[in-house]
């Protein structure tokens, strides 16, 4: 039962970034991750890749031959997958079945929104029996603009209904939120997708904005009639935001449910008091799954996103350095400590092998006489 993720956005919503990370973030745990790059423009990848599009066809070739320009190009490269999904079904059966798979998809939108290439692609890998999420990345600086928020808005929704899948949207970028503005609400006001008839103001103070005030309207109430869009937070620079989405995605596809490898099955309810006597402190067993999925990560509330990247980021920026700073200087004590006992121990085997030495010398000694 492969697990895994569809990575959509629009251009520069930072898809490669987070895909790299990702696969460090994995690394770093211990965990198998494969990544498939599904993108045949992205050319300079920054992770390894496993499965690469660009084997199987090449942008370039599509545009020369058929006379496409980019976008019409990427769409039949979608199209061309589909029609070739054993080339990639045979790739994947070679990967790691613990794996976790990341598929890094085109930044076109039309792809994830309009076009059925992608769905359908996404429905077959289900047949395989992979259990999915699509992780939706959106610039954080778009909620620094009224318009752009709501645009935003309607892009998420169209692209959580057209893909069926397990959805995560995510504010991309969001410790270089203020670069772009002041926030006109606090961040939970975005995240939570809150009142919209707030944003009415703004919207008409815009140019044109009284123009389309009854569509913008509309598109608001859309939305909220929906409720279906909410979004996370993203700085793929800092560990913590990226274990707490680790944590959201592992929750929608059911990962952070399946048993690691020698677990324990759950017993009933009867026996377990015995059976908690028995079973070792340490190892892992199927009762903890459900207790550490929905146990609470530290600053995973968006009032602390928005305290560390917006009201104090100077102080938080400063506090950190101090800890890199300690965490220095606890491992250069430690490497010191663990060469000294190293030669310690060469000392001591060198002590005793010349000690060694003298005793069957004399025990030779003593035969000869």
């Amino acid at each position: 039962m492969p697990f895994g993720e569809i990575v959509i956005g629009s251009p520069g919503s930072g898809k490669s970034t987070y895909a790299y990370g990702k696969y460090q973030l994995c690394t770093a745990l211990s965990r198998p991750i494969s990544i498939v790059n599904l993108d045949p423009a992205n050319s300079a990848l920054p992770y390894p890749c496993a499965i690469d599009i660009s084997h199987l066809i090449s942008l370039e070739s599509v545009m020369d031959t058929y006379g496409l320009g980019p976008n019409g190009a990427l769409i039949y490269c979608m199209e061309y997958l589909e029609a070739n999904f054993d080339w990639l079904e045979e790739r994947l059966a070679q990967l790691d079945p613990a794996a976790w798979v990341v598929f890094d998809i085109a930044g076109q939108v039309e792809l994830s929104t309009n076009h059925d290439s992608l769905k359908r692609i996404v429905q077959r890998l289900q047949k395989l029996d992979y259990r999915l999420a699509a992780v939706h990345l959106c610039d954080a600086h778009y909620v620094t603009d009224a318009s752009k928020y709501v645009s935003v808005l309607l892009l998420s929704l169209r692209t959580m209904l057209q893909l069926e899948l397990p959805h995560i949207n995510v504010l991309s970028k969001v410790d270089l939120i203020t670069q772009y503005g002041d926030l006109s609400f606090n961040l939970d006001f975005y995240t939570e997708v809150q009142d919209l008839s707030y944003l009415e103001a703004q919207l008409a103070s815009q140019p044109g904005g009284t123009k389309f005030a009854s569509l913008n309207r509309a598109i608001c109430d859309l939305v909220e009639d929906f409720g279906l869009v909410g979004f996370e937070t993203l700085a793929v620079e800092d560990k913590a935001s990226m274990l707490r989405l680790l944590r959201v995605v592992d929750n929608a596809t059911g990962y952070v449910f399946a048993p690691p490898p020698g677990a324990r099955e759950a017993t009933p309810a009867a026996p377990l008091a015995r059976e908690a006597q028995r079973r070792s402190t340490t190892g892992p067993n199927t009762d903890a799954l459900f207790s550490s999925a929905f146990s609470a990560l530290p600053g995973g509330d968006v009032r602390d996103v928005q305290e560390r990247w917006v009201d104090a980021r100077e102080e938080w920026d400063e506090w950190e350095r101090e800890q890199w700073a300690k965490e220095g200087e606890a491992v250069a004590r430690q490497k010191t400590e663990e060469e000294l006992r190293e030669r310690k121990r060469q000392n001591k085997e060198s002590a005793q092998g010349g000690q060694d030495k003298g005793v069957k010398g004399t025990r030779i000694r003593e035969r000869k006489a």
